[in-house]
């Protein structure tokens, strides 16, 4: 939504400006990182505010450790937000996607530049074009994610963004 893209923007411009903060954390709410764009807002009027590709890029510009905690799923824009991140941990149960190729659309905040970048072209093609949902074990086998856990993700989040 409009609401949560503004939300990362400022979130993210406001701890860039802030020496006290070291790093950023990522998360969804209730146990989901993201599911991505609503579709039925595609059949709307042009909105105005902010998009989500020029999100992810100030993500991924950030000079401070961005670590995502994915749990639940991460799927169409919400990969695209955690691929944007510096760093990745997803929950064992979590799955991640690109759907939204099944009904003709193109992944839209450059996941069909960063994935491959992150995977390799031959695994990078094979979910944008096909749409399937990776199992968290899968995703760290392919490079997708730097760690899973079974515990709460969002302190195994934490805990390595303060390494690094």
């Amino acid at each position: 939504s409009l609401a949560v893209l503004q939300a990362l923007e400022d979130g993210l411009k406001k701890a860039d400006a802030d020496p006290s903060v070291k790093a950023v954390m990522i998360c969804g709410e209730n146990g989901k990182f993201s599911a991505g764009a609503d579709i039925r807002g595609f059949s709307s009027p042009k909105r105005r505010g902010v998009a989500l590709g020029p999100i992810v890029s100030l993500i991924e510009s950030s000079e401070k450790p961005v670590v995502a905690a994915i749990e639940g799923v991460a799927l169409g824009g919400g990969l695209e937000v955690a691929l944007g991140c510096h760093y990745r941990v997803a929950h064992v149960k979590a799955r991640m996607g690109l759907p939204e190729v099944t009904i003709g659309l193109l992944p839209g905040a450059e996941g069909t530049q960063r994935l491959p970048r992150l995977i390799g072209v031959p695994a990078a093609l094979d979910m944008i074009t096909t749409g399937k949902h990776i199992p968290a074990t899968e995703a760290l086998k392919l490079g997708l994610v730097d760690e899973i856990v079974e515990e709460n993700t969002i302190e195994a989040a934490i805990r390595l963004a303060n390494k690094v």
